[in-house]
């Protein structure tokens, strides 16, 4: 059987003009290989490729390709600090540890908030009640705690990255003792963040446990400049869905335990004083104030009664104060002698008084 030539037109058409100009061999002198060993030998099958009408977006690429490993890193401009435990009641613990100015991690309850060494590892226990989706993955992403600072991305000082040769160096959070780890960083919000696949607890526990370790300390020039950072740990499926949500404060200092013991104290102490201020606003002020009144009366009336003695230096001084004195007796004699009268008989709404029968006036 000759074999039937090709030849392209010579000519600048588009490409279009040629998708629908070319000719399709015959099937018969093409053979293709299926499972392996097989040919087509039917004549009866058509190129079906050949057949189809020409699409200006066969050979466009989508917008957006999957991310590696199906994980997606795109992050909320502003991300959610609120729990959410989910329907596998997302959990965190945090391992028991006191004061003392050895630890280089300690967590407290009553501040929801880790305290921790530079480069230290911190254990953190994840709890679930039930087995995640195959693939699912934690994340660590770090934020600011305050309003004003919310918007800013937070990152390692230049100090520390500096003297950092690893690829993530500009990561604040790092998941130690997992291979697997991956370091994201949101194209549009700049947030970083941190993968680890979720591992099933081991036999005979009811965790696991995740090594985290933050690389800078809270008041390093450049970085977080002693500005208050929470830390969000989120549940997610590999393609990037929240399926539990933690968050917690995080104070990266020299000494933990001092740090915590003082913080503890202040937030004891503040909280105390808000108490009291409610109830002395909540106390009625009618009874202090009558109580008030009567203590000054009784104290005035003490003071009139007691008697003083005055060294003076001078008889025409002592004539003087004498004179004032004799002064300020004879003027309270006077009132009170006003005060205790009273006059005989019943009083005209004139001011006279009502004579009796054979009583002679003044006049007279």
């Amino acid at each position: 059987m000759e074999e039937e030539t090709f030849s392209l037109p010579l000519s600048q058409d588009t490409f279009q003009d040629l998708w629908e100009n070319v000719a399709a061999p015959s099937i018969s002198t093409i053979q293709t290989t299926v499972s392996g060993n097989e040919c087509w030998q039917d004549g009866s099958l058509t190129m079906a490729l050949m057949d189809m009408p020409y699409d200006e977006d066969l050979f466009n690429l989508p917008s957006e390709l999957p991310n590696k490993d199906g994980a997606n890193s795109s992050c909320p401009t502003v991300p959610v600090t609120t729990d959410h435990p989910g329907e596998y009641d997302f959990k965190l613990r945090f391992q028991k540890s006191g004061t003392a100015k050895s630890v280089t991690s300690t967590y407290s309850e009553s501040l929801n908030k880790l305290y921790c060494q530079l480069a230290k590892t911190s254990p953190l226990e994840v709890l679930l009640s039930r087995e995640p989706p195959l693939g699912a993955m934690l994340r660590a992403t770090a934020i600011y705690k305050k309003t004003e600072h919310v918007a800013e991305v937070v990152r390692r000082c230049p100090h520390h990255q500096n003297e950092d040769s690893t690829e993530n160096r500009s990561h604040l959070i790092r998941m130690e003792g997992s291979q697997r780890a991956q370091y994201f960083e949101d194209p549009h919000t700049k947030r970083q963040s941190v993968t680890v696949p979720y591992e099933p607890p081991q036999l005979g526990s009811e965790f696991t446990t995740i090594l985290l370790s933050f690389m800078c300390n809270s008041s390093c020039m450049g970085g977080m400049n002693r500005r208050p950072i929470l830390a969000i740990l989120t549940l997610e499926t590999q393609e990037g869905v929240v399926l539990g949500r933690r968050c917690f404060e995080v104070r990266v200092c020299a000494c933990p335990g001092r740090d915590r013991k003082t913080e503890e104290a202040n937030s004891t102490k503040m909280q105390t004083e808000t108490k009291d201020a409610k109830k002395r606003k909540s106390a009625p002020t009618s009874d202090s104030t009558t109580v008030k009144k009567s203590r000054t009366a009784s104290s005035a009336e003490e003071d009139d009664k007691e008697v003083f003695t005055l060294q003076i230096r001078g008889r025409k001084r002592y004539e003087m104060i004498k004179r004032i004195n004799d002064g300020l007796d004879l003027l309270e004699n006077k009132t009170k002698s006003k005060t205790t009268y009273k006059p005989e008989g019943p009083v005209l709404p004139s001011g006279k008084r009502l004579m009796h029968r054979g009583e002679k006036s003044d006049s007279d």
